[in-house]
């Protein structure tokens, strides 16, 4: 089942990012390692920390820390509240995860990773949809959108690695 969204009216600027790539593995690996909450610092360029982490079936909540730098010298650490769902339903043939971020700033941020068998292993669709105060959207845009890009290929060398 997949989280509650709080919807928070609509004068809520909003955005959807969407970003597809091929890996060279099976939908099974790239679904337990997106399913597991440790192995998404370092996969986030900003996530440097993961704590306080609760299960309960599918459903995976826990806090993050993502580390935000200002002119290379400022340091700003963001706490942020995530749920994540896995759904392997599909399995071997497809599966998927979503959840929901909370940061501060009431930033909201729902994701879904879509893995889908292909003939070179798996092809993922990543797919964001952020909502933020008025003022916030652009920045936020662009930090997610880098992130996005990021996570793919980080995503890509680590599961290259371990197979």
């Amino acid at each position: 089942m997949p989280p509650r969204r709080i919807e928070e009216g609509p004068e809520v600027p909003s955005t959807e990012l969407k970003h597809t790539f091929q890996i060279a593995a099976s939908p099974e690996e790239v679904f337990a390692h997106l399913a597991e909450p440790s192995n998404y610092i370092g996969l986030s360029p900003l996530l440097v920390a993961v704590r306080d982490v609760r299960r309960n079936g599918g459903t995976v909540n826990y806090t993050g820390v993502e580390r935000f730098r200002f002119l290379s010298v400022l340091r700003h650490d963001n706490i942020i509240d995530v749920t994540l769902v896995a759904v392997p339903d599909g399995l071997p043939h497809s599966a998927e995860i979503s959840g929901e971020v909370r940061g501060s700033a009431r930033v909201r941020m729902s994701y879904r990773f879509s893995i889908d068998r292909h003939a070179a292993g798996s092809v993922v669709t990543d797919t964001l949809h952020l909502r933020t105060p008025p003022g916030l959207l652009r920045f936020a845009a662009s930090q997610a959108e880098a992130v996005q890009q990021a996570r793919a290929r980080i995503l890509t060398a680590r599961l290259a690695r371990s197979a």
